[in-house]
């Protein structure tokens, strides 16, 4: 079940829902949307190695916006820091953004119980667009948990992507085993 705009609230009065900054105007009728942060990162190599660490070059967005472009893979962050603690927190695009052509995810639109951090985005455009820091770029839905929960992200030793930041974070995929 989908969260509306009362559970919402009523989770975020309880703590197990941490939106930083919270607007109410950003509330929806069943979502919670999110800004494009300051930062975008782009990978320093054309080829990346699933294998190995791929760094990134992180730049900030500046006051007259960025054009992103096609054939780039661009990382980019939420202004909003977010803390999930009882339900299962999954990102999506807005579809004014959709309709830019914009893909703010490619693959990672679902955060885990427990998830407390801003949202790395894995941009891509189908064709060139301006973009710009603050502006509306993602909307959270929140979905109920049935059970009990025996290993919540944020306790994990293992997570990968714990670390508060305000910078997009590149892949983290060369830390598994396999």
């Amino acid at each position: 079940m989908i969260l509306t705009d009362k559970q919402i609230l009523a989770e975020i009065e309880k703590g197990t829902i941490l939106v930083e900054p919270f607007n109410r105007a950003c509330l929806g009728t069943n979502s919670y949307d999110v800004h494009l942060g300051r930062y975008l990162a782009t990978y320093r190599s054309e080829v990346l190695d699933a294998r190995f660490h791929n760094e990134i070059d992180v730049f900030e967005i500046p006051e007259e916006g960025f054009v992103l472009r096609p054939d780039t893979l661009y990382l980019g962050v939420t202004l909003e820091y977010t803390e999930t603690h009882a339900h299962v927190p999954f990102l999506e695009g807005k579809s004014s953004v959709g309709r830019l052509g914009i893909d703010i995810h490619a693959t990672a639109g679902k955060g885990d119980v427990g998830f407390c951090n801003t949202w790395t985005l894995e941009i891509s455009v189908t064709q060139p667009v301006r973009i710009y820091y603050g502006m509306p770029i993602g909307q959270l839905i929140y979905f109920e948990v049935k059970g009990g929960i025996e290993n919540y992200y944020n306790k994990k030793e293992n997570a990968k992507y714990n670390n508060r930041t305000i910078t997009p974070v590149e892949s983290m995929m060369w830390k598994n085993n396999w």
